[in-house]
């Protein structure tokens, strides 16, 4: 979730933006960050829902799909290419015409044989051009807005970052089972769901191409100074992990969501795998509401109440309450696989329960990686958390499909909830100091 946005791998030392070549930020900042936004859900919810219904079994669809993530995973190490090498405008919409590339690549291949193989190639090409861009909009934003602006667009970005998520795993997989039923082809349905999306992709190059506003600082830099710029990183990468408390650091950014990073890559096959299978047999257009729109709305949710809550207090006073809430609410799905209810209510409680529980807990995840972050060199810091983030959530996903296989769907949430015991044992070992978090205080400061 932004929940997984890059950010530059060097602080700015550029001023402020000029007003040469400013745009009214409402024509870009919107686009931009639905842009950001949609090829990651595309890649990690979308994928797992199309293998599913294309027969792919679990243990295969989770350990390839997870590999996915490794472009968000290592982004960090060619950040300093995209600041480096043309403008971050350029990398901008040349990563929206990759992305469209991909998903048209996925399109393509759906209808063949051999789809699977295929098609992972082309969500890997998707994934390295959203890494990318992620990278390149985080940078852009900041060198094309003033402080105050990137302040009140702040919120902006992230409500459609979000949105893009509720369009992506909400509508288009309901749509994508609609088709289903009226055309009797599942792979004719998806494909015409990616080759949509790939339009789109096309469509946003072409419009931030020319919509883009071109700052003064958003220069490449010459060659030469390459070797210089790289040993720099060098040195901030290498200041990370002189970081004091590193190991406790690392710890919490990798095992706080260990159970949740196993539960999410079994969600999807849960819902859609038929009930003597041990799932609950949603149809594709049932999974996009239940999931993708009444899930990704919850999760929304759980997030703006937990940010409100340390805003007011800190995240000392609310920690433990972010870590059970995001937790114990995952006994949700040990009971919907024995119980296995019929009513589709029961079921999109049940999903958005776990889902706010998520959202909520997830938003201390991601303070306490600014709090990690703090000091000189935050902005790259902050880009190395993301990394292990991303870490922490694609190494547990690579055996949650063959666990669930050998165990079944009843044990294997059973093992989710006995996975969450890590994260409340890291919880409990990161140092925070008190007041972080609050609202009107200096983080650096702290």
């Amino acid at each position: 979730m932004l929940l997984n946005r890059a950010v530059p791998a060097l602080e700015s030392t550029e001023a402020a933006p000029q007003r040469a070549g400013r745009r009214n930020p409402w024509l870009w900042v919107p686009t931009l960050y639905f842009a950001e936004g949609l090829p990651y859900s595309m890649v990690n919810v979308v994928s797992a829902a199309v293998f599913v219904t294309l027969g792919i079994s679990n243990d295969r669809m989770a350990f390839f799909t997870s590999w996915l993530a490794l472009p968000w995973v290592i982004k960090p190490l060619w950040s300093p290419v995209v600041d480096i090498l043309k403008t971050r405008r350029w990398w901008i919409w040349g990563a929206q015409y990759v992305i469209a590339a991909g998903l048209a690549g996925v399109a393509a291949v759906l209808p063949l044989p051999h789809f699977f193989a295929y098609s992972l190639c082309c969500l890997a090409l998707v994934a390295l051009g959203s890494a990318t861009h992620d990278i390149a909009a985080d940078g852009f934003y900041m060198l094309a807005l003033t402080e105050a602006d990137q302040s009140f667009f702040s919120g902006i970005r992230s409500t459609c970052y979000k949105c893009a998520w509720l369009f992506g795993q909400g509508s288009l997989v309901w749509l994508a089972g609609w088709l289903a039923n009226h055309v009797q082809s599942v792979s004719l349905a998806w494909t015409t769901v990616f080759a949509a999306v790939a339009i789109m992709f096309v469509g946003l190059g072409l419009y931030h191409r020319s919509i883009l506003p071109l700052p003064v600082a958003d220069l490449a830099r010459p060659l030469p100074e390459l070797k210089e710029f790289l040993v720099g990183f060098g040195a901030t990468f290498a200041a990370f992990f002189r970081t004091p408390g590193l190991s406790r650091f690392l710890q919490f950014l990798l095992f706080y969501r260990f159970g949740e990073a196993q539960l999410v890559k079994m969600i999807t096959p849960f819902l859609l795998n038929p009930r003597d299978a041990g799932g609950l047999g949603l149809k594709t257009e049932q999974f996009g509401w239940v999931y993708g729109t009444v899930g990704t709305v919850a999760l929304m949710g759980g997030g703006i109440v937990a940010g409100w809550l340390v805003s007011r207090d800190g995240l000392r006073a609310w920690l433990w309450p972010l870590a059970i809430v995001m937790h114990v609410p995952d006994v949700v799905f040990v009971y919907l696989s024995y119980a296995q209810p019929h009513d589709l209510r029961v079921i999109a409680a049940c999903v958005g329960a776990e889902q706010f529980g998520y959202g909520f807990g997830f938003t201390g995840y991601v303070l306490y990686m600014i709090y990690i972050a703090r000091g000189e060199h935050r902005t790259a810091h902050y880009a190395i958390c993301t990394g292990f983030m991303a870490l922490g959530l694609m190494l547990p996903g690579m055996w949650s499909g063959w666990l669930q296989k050998e165990l079944g769907y009843p044990h294997f949430f059973t093992w989710v909830l006995v996975a969450t015991i890590p994260g409340f044992i890291v919880t409990a070992i990161i140092p925070l100091d008190r007041e972080f978090g609050k609202s009107g205080r200096n983080a650096d400061n702290g």
